[in-house]
């Protein structure tokens, strides 16, 4: 009750409010210890109590209109997950139904049915790798220790950090390479169906575009860039019927990852509000193409609700 107090105190009704949009993106049945910060299905339920407890969680586009026009709630918040896993479907889902709760799903569309972005690739090429060191000399790195699922995370995360900001041909030629060396790799899509896209969308669930092929934005050429906004949009068009109003920049971080002619382009493609990866909590007049996304990592309600209370004293950064 003080958290929900406090946050309301933030968080008015009106003009006052401020919308907090939390941000997912897999939530696998069981723990995983290669993905230690994704939460897995008895975690996202306790999360998702915690949240509707202290906030009230609205469906993501009357949020994003209402917050155009000064007119949210007390309290107002929105889910959103990125990327299209399977898991969104399989498992968060009935989740959300239960809670009573809507969300967003931003589809990396050239990924459904089968498809297995970069990153995952990197994970279950490291997850396979039979010893427990490997001489690998790619990417700056010598060598990987995999003698423990923390060490194992940590060669995922060095191994991502060195490639995920190559152009998208360079970026799959990396990968490749690591796989190659590694001598296994991934063999199971964890990405979503098409069909499973149409089912988020018959259950309410609102579906948002993040580009065809999850690029960062602010390596490409201009006209590709443009491209890979305008194809994703495409794709959601064809497979739902209309145009997707909502986009989330891929990986997200403004002035790193996209910038502001990329906001131009979104909003050039017929988007109306596009989400960041930067943290704070959206206010009446800020730029729609900058809405902030935040998720607190804290274990227990306690600490969860206050990370969630300060993110609100935040502000978007400016467009």
């Amino acid at each position: 009750m003080i958290l929900r107090a406090l946050t309301h105190l933030a968080s008015p009704a009106g003009r006052g409010a401020k919308l907090s949009t939390f941000i997912f993106h897999r939530v696998p049945a069981q723990p995983d210890p290669l993905l230690p910060d994704e939460p897995h299905a008895q975690r996202f339920e306790q999360m998702l109590s915690w949240i509707t407890g202290q906030f009230q969680v609205l469906a993501p586009l009357e949020a994003c209109e209402r917050l155009s026009t000064g007119s949210l709630p007390a309290r107002a918040a929105i889910i959103t997950f990125d990327d299209g896993y399977r898991d969104n479907a399989e498992v968060a889902l009935p989740i959300l139904q239960r809670h009573g709760v809507s969300a967003a799903f931003f589809i990396a569309t050239g990924f459904l049915d089968g498809g297995i972005m970069f990153n995952d690739r990197v994970i279950e090429a490291i997850r396979a790798v039979p010893v427990e060191r490997v001489r690998i000399n790619l990417a700056g790195i010598d060598e990987l220790d995999l003698s423990s699922p923390a060490a194992r995370r940590a060669a995922i995360n060095a191994l991502l950090r060195a490639i995920k900001h190559l152009m998208p041909g360079d970026r799959d030629d990396a990968v490749e390479a690591i796989e190659a060396r590694l001598g296994v790799s991934a063999t199971e899509s964890p990405m979503m169906s098409r069909a499973q896209v149409r089912q988020l969308h018959a259950a309410g669930m609102a579906i948002g575009g993040h580009t065809r092929w999850h690029p960062i934005l602010s390596v490409l050429a201009p006209d590709d860039a443009r491209e890979a906004i305008q194809d994703g949009r495409d794709d959601l068009t064809e497979l739902l019927g209309h145009p997707p109003p909502l986009f989330a920049y891929p990986n997200g971080r403004q002035g790193r990852d996209w910038g502001s002619e990329h906001a131009q382009m979104v909003k050039d493609a017929g988007f109306r509000f596009a989400f960041t990866t930067d943290s704070g909590a959206a206010r009446y007049g800020d730029s729609p193409y900058v809405l902030p996304r935040f998720t607190p990592w804290a274990r227990g309600r306690m600490g969860f609700g206050g990370q969630a209370w300060r993110n609100l004293l935040q502000g978007a950064r400016g467009g």
